[in-house]
């Protein structure tokens, strides 16, 4: 098979942490070299795309603004095409606040004022929080919108911390109320976003991350060949376990390469 393309996640994917990965540079650079259209996606809303080609330029992997998308951008444009008009109550990290400000949303400090709620992960995120997330879907009107699914991340230290999805669950266990929507991988408009962005058929692209659920689940619903690495989250036992079953599983990005030989 020929591929023309390639969507790859990023955190536990590319690099852990502050560093890359063992030979994940060099796999882009061979990317590169076999003229494959790179899509950078991570599901971690935190930081603007800008941001994202900062930290990857830092690491020695150069790539354009339009390279890169996140449950960020993908929440900040759903916002904005569907809620345009209404007044937003963010519970998330001042990066994704600027994002939306960025794109003119309407955000309000009054919970109960809201006509959206939107979850995400926060490292401010306490009984305050909390509360003013059960304030504001007290009125069975509002929308309640995660950022993301992840209730775990890796952090630098190969331990594990929360991600939005512990903060998203928190809230619908005290409001008694499940999430309308949830943007980031594998959401119907992140597979949207990500068949864009390339402009590819699906068929000719990989798909190449460290979870089943969010990373393969995205490139099966697109069409993707899909590639499992192993430096993330997934150990090889889960994948017998999973009902996404990747095409390809591999030790890290380095094993990639080969597969378009």
């Amino acid at each position: 098979m020929s591929y023309r393309g390639a969507v790859l996640d990023l955190d536990g994917t590319v690099y852990r942490g502050t560093d890359p990965l063992p030979g994940a540079v060099e796999a882009i650079d061979s990317f590169r070299a076999a003229d494959l259209s790179l899509l950078f996606f991570s599901n971690n809303p935190t930081k603007t795309r800008r941001e994202y080609v900062n930290r990857l330029g830092e690491m020695g992997i150069a790539i354009d603004v339009e390279e890169v998308l996140s449950a960020g951008t993908v929440t900040t444009d759903y916002l904005a095409t569907e809620h345009a008009d209404d007044d937003l109550f963010l519970i998330g990290s001042p990066s994704l606040r600027d994002q939306f400000e960025a794109a003119d949303l309407s955000l309000v400090a009054d919970a109960e004022a809201a006509d959206v709620l939107v979850a995400s992960w926060d490292g401010e995120f306490d009984y305050g929080s909390l509360t003013a997330g059960l304030r504001a879907l007290q009125d069975d009107e509002t929308t309640f919108i995660g950022s993301d699914p992840d209730r775990v991340v890796p952090s630098g230290d190969d331990s594990l911390i929360p991600g939005s999805g512990a903060i998203i669950g928190a809230i619908e266990a005290t409001a008694d109320r499940a999430v309308d929507r949830v943007m980031g991988k594998p959401s119907p408009e992140a597979v949207d976003a990500a068949t864009a962005a390339l402009d590819l058929p699906p068929e000719e692209c990989l798909l190449v991350g460290d979870r089943l659920d969010t990373d393969v689940a995205l490139g099966e619903r697109a069409g993707m060949t899909t590639v499992l690495v192993l430096t993330g989250i997934t150990e090889r036992a889960d994948v017998a376990r999973s009902e996404f079953a990747p095409d390809h599983v591999v030790d890290s990005l380095a094993d990639v390469p080969a597969l378009l030989e």
